[in-house]
């Protein structure tokens, strides 16, 4: 879709030297593979100089502004592929699979990632003179878009302002509520409006999956589940599988599963002590959904992690 405001196609030669731009600073501020949480509130650089299996990560109501390298990031049956035209909006808390398929020492994976101030979000959502964006009809949580010369700007001037400490807690909100805007403007934002629209089913969704996000450790009542997300049993299931591609169960289940993988793999719990923290009852249920969702059993998982270097991108996306 054409960056109306600037004019331009979003494969011309100007947004494809603005993605080299972009890919440069970020490489400079980075200097090395790793995760690089920055001075700008909200915004971590990624760099990755190796493809990796595919790993279990969540993602949060973000921004992923992808500029080299290609990642898949499957969420249910659906591959969303990442390569340095896209970016990845993540509306709504999901767990998903994410797979690293092109990086190098020479050319790596490179991303700035941007946590999305939601109050700031829906301040912007008020405003009556947005302007009407295409219709999609994509309903997960997870949506790919095409970066505009408007959008990569606007990321070049956040990132910029880490040379200049002092207009950050001023610049850094307006030039967010700039990125915002621009994100209304492509066809993905509809993901961003319906989490942040009052009453949308979606939104009340979204408060359930919260709920478990905050109690995944309890015993589940998806009873209980609906009043809490204000809608029938029959409702949430449908609205719930359509935003995570899972039921509550299921999603409840990927949570235990992956922050016992996380306390395994960054505290060095034993898997015993592990299933009971996340709320599981036996330990050989523990073991056996382990290994169907990670294909390994936890002890092998964990020793095949630390050897691979995959300790980051177990817990992140």
């Amino acid at each position: 879709m054409p960056d109306k405001k600037k004019n331009v196609a979003p494969g011309s030669p100007a947004v494809q030297e603005a993605r080299r731009s972009l890919a440069r600073r970020i490489a400079s501020m980075t200097g090395g593979a790793g995760e690089h949480v920055t001075a700008v509130p909200g915004v971590v650089l990624y760099n990755r100089d190796e493809p990796t299996p595919c790993y279990r990560a969540s993602y949060e109501p973000s921004l992923s502004i992808f500029v080299q390298g290609r990642k898949h990031v499957i969420l249910g049956e659906v591959e969303y592929v990442c390569d340095p035209s896209s970016f990845l909006l993540s509306s709504i808390d999901v767990p998903a699979q994410s797979q690293i398929v092109e990086a190098s020492e020479k050319t790596p994976l490179l991303v700035m990632f941007l946590r999305f101030d939601m109050p700031m979000v829906r301040e912007i959502l008020a405003r009556e003179d947005l302007p009407e964006a295409e219709v999609d009809s994509h309903r997960q949580g997870l949506a790919v878009g095409e970066t505009t010369l408007g959008l990569l700007s606007a990321c070049q001037r956040l990132l910029d302002l880490v040379d200049t400490p002092e207009d950050i807690p001023f610049l850094s909100p307006l030039i967010q509520r700039e990125i915002i805007y621009r994100l209304l403007k492509t066809p993905q934002a509809g993901r961003l409006r319906a989490i942040a629209t009052s009453g949308d089913l979606v939104q009340r969704t979204a408060r359930a999956i919260s709920w478990l996000r905050a109690n995944f450790t309890k015993p589940l009542s998806v009873e209980e589940l609906a009043v809490t997300a204000r809608m029938g049993v029959s409702t949430l299931h449908h609205q719930f599988r359509a935003l995570t591609s899972m039921s509550p169960l299921q999603y409840q289940k990927m949570l235990r599963l992956q922050t016992a993988r996380e306390r395994m793999l960054m505290d060095g719990l034993d898997a015993t002590t592990a299933a009971y923290e996340v709320g599981y009852e036996s330990i050989s249920q523990f073991s056996r959904e382990y290994s169907r969702c990670f294909g390994l059993p936890p002890i092998r998982d964990i020793r095949a992690l630390k050897s691979s270097g995959l300790m980051t991108e177990a817990r992140l996306g």
